[in-house]
């Protein structure tokens, strides 16, 4: 009995001696992956090109705000966590970062005081970034940019989530190899396969999540889960890598045309995609756009689709239902005629290059219907882009439609047409309700 009362209390503070150096112990900083040359200077314009190929702006700037002054909020599955000042503000930005501090926070997700940064961060993926683009990124930041004295909500997460230094076994358990090893066939799809996997860090809402650490389960394309499909706040981020996904149905020039100007002949962006075409990918050099749809394309997976319902095999006759216009049409026809029917149309086509087809949509087929709940609460706007200045706003409907209401015609979109998604509830259309934005 006294051995094992001295074993239990030996594995008792051999756990408080481990508590406490995970605690307090620092935190290892990953060193710069590559060498340079004593007084390497970057290119000109490189670290402008960098923050906008990492969508910096995106996550750091507020609605309304100033560029990069933080204060967005990222809703996430454990609550809000607010976005950080990243300008070279020494107050309340990162104006005391060192080319070290800044490289920490990148590759581990540390901040210059030794404090964890959360996940939200995309370090898993920025940890790939070369040497040269970190000391390009840096020195944007810090030479290029002004100051803004702007402080920003303190993230406050419930217990256990509020105790940082737990993120350092997530990052044990969690976090790849530093740097990018070129492993394609070629320079372009090697580029591809860096702005993808690195900077634009696409695998941070296209790839699922492991349902014990919420890591992503892969962050290159040799992993099998890699960017086959996620959710995102309450929107769907679809799977890229199946063989009847619209990224590998499309041709390479419609999917161009999808991430430069935000939409193409049957599709538009929302939600968070809505954010990234707008703040990055529009503004990408033709060949960097050119290498992102080679790799998306090389790396297709022969299987059906892993975050859609499959299509009915023959397709409904919505068109003809909703053309006539009988007074026998269910509830959610008869709201489609009212709200929708003027774009989209009875055929649910939509006009090429304008307003999205609802047949086949990737947001509305989604076994998650939190994005088209959302689109019809709170409408969204496909953003003006260079080439497609016009900026197309769908109006949000919350306002006069109820939850029966949105639910019976989120159900009617879902299951017209080729669509045959599960059933959109009251209760689903609840948990959304009020909320001005669901998306992250």
């Amino acid at each position: 009995m006294r051995a094992l009362v001295r074993i239990i209390g030996g594995l008792i503070v051999l756990a408080i001696v481990t508590l406490l150096g995970l605690m307090l112990m620092p935190m290892h900083r990953t060193a710069a992956v590559t060498n340079l040359a004593a007084g390497y200077e970057p290119p000109a314009g490189a670290g402008e090109r960098v923050a906008i190929a990492a969508d910096c702006a995106a996550c750091h700037t507020a609605p309304g705000g100033k560029p990069f002054a933080g204060g967005r909020v990222v809703e996430t599955p454990i609550g809000r966590i607010y976005a950080s000042n990243i300008t070279p503000d020494r107050k309340t930005g990162i104006g005391n970062y060192t080319l070290d501090d800044f490289r920490a926070a990148l590759y581990d997700g540390l901040r210059r005081d030794g404090v964890h940064l959360y996940p939200a961060m995309p370090y898993p993926s920025y940890r790939k970034m070369t040497e040269e683009d970190v000391r390009a990124l840096y020195g944007y930041f810090m030479n290029e940019l002004a100051p803004v004295e702007a402080s920003v909500p303190e993230t406050r997460l419930a217990f256990p989530f509020n105790q940082r230094w737990g993120i350092r076994l997530w990052d044990w358990a969690s976090l790849p190899p530093a740097g990018f090893r070129p492993y394609m066939r070629s320079a372009k799809l090697d580029r591809g396969a860096y702005l993808v996997e690195a900077l634009a860090h696409c695998g941070s809402c296209h790839t699922p999540r492991n349902g014990l650490t919420f890591a992503e389960k892969g962050y290159e394309s040799r992993s099998a889960d890699f960017l086959t499909g996620g959710v995102i706040g309450a929107w769907p981020a679809p799977d890229l890598r199946a063989r009847d996904s619209a990224a590998q149905r499309w041709s390479d020039e419609q999917l161009a045309a999808l991430l430069a100007s935000g939409r193409n002949e049957t599709a538009g962006v929302s939600g968070e995609m809505a954010v990234a075409v707008d703040h990055s990918l529009q503004h990408l050099p033709k060949s960097d756009m050119e290498a992102i749809v080679s790799y998306l394309k090389a790396i297709k997976q022969d299987r059906p689709i892993a975050d859609a319902s499959a299509p009915r095999s023959t397709p409904a006759p919505t068109a003809q239902q909703l053309a006539s216009a009988s007074p026998q049409l269910g509830l959610g026809a008869r709201l489609y005629l009212d709200n929708c029917n003027a774009c989209h149309f009875a055929t649910g086509k939509g006009a090429k290059n304008v307003f999205p087809n609802l047949d086949g949509n990737a947001v509305v087929t989604a076994k998650q219907p939190g994005g088209l709940i959302s689109l019809i609460l709170n409408g969204d706007a496909i953003p003006s882009t260079s080439e497609r200045p016009e900026r197309l706003v769908m109006p949000g409907f919350g306002w006069r439609l109820n939850d029966d209401e949105v639910a019976a015609l989120a159900t009617f979109v879902r299951q017209s047409w080729s669509n045959a998604a599960p059933a959109v509830t009251t209760a689903d259309v609840a948990k959304l309700r009020g909320a001005v934005n669901t998306t992250p």
